[in-house]
């Protein structure tokens, strides 16, 4: 019978081969290797060009960051110029609320007084809170009749 390649104990695939008898080891031949040119490609001096693009990103970064400041600059005073025409503009907004907010109250004060008409005892507009701070009233407090 013939043995196959992958059989047990067939063809090379029988148990590991000593190590030689004698050991050998890589080494550099006689006299060296040749030397290597690294600088073949490398030029002898940085040259005209090399400082004319570094002082032209230079100058253009400064320029640039000049810039930048003096956006910022501007930016900055029309924000301050904002605020100055909102801190002269709020009293007449405050006024105009007041109005406002003394109307609504007005019309709540009816409403709660048709509603309240038969309850004996009940004061219209006085506070159901037991409190000694007053606070200005905001819009959704009161009750808008439909």
């Amino acid at each position: 019978a013939r043995r196959g390649r992958f059989m047990a104990g067939g063809g090379n695939m029988g148990g590991p081969k000593p190590p030689p008898r004698e050991v050998r080891q890589d080494m550099a031949p006689k006299g060296g290797y040749k030397p290597v040119d690294v600088r073949r490609n490398v030029p002898k001096s940085v040259g005209r060009n090399a400082w004319a693009l570094l002082i032209g990103v230079g100058t253009l970064s400064i320029y640039g960051l000049f810039n930048v400041a003096a956006r910022s600059r501007q930016v900055r005073g029309f924000k301050e110029e904002q605020e100055r025409v909102r801190q002269n503009i709020l009293p007449y907004l405050q006024a105009e609320e007041d109005m406002l907010a003394t109307k609504r109250w007005e019309k709540f004060h009816k409403l709660e007084a048709e509603i309240m008409k038969d309850r004996a005892g009940w004061e219209v507009g006085k506070s159901v809170y037991y409190t000694r701070e007053w606070m200005p009233a905001m819009p959704a407090e009161c009750a808008r009749p439909n």
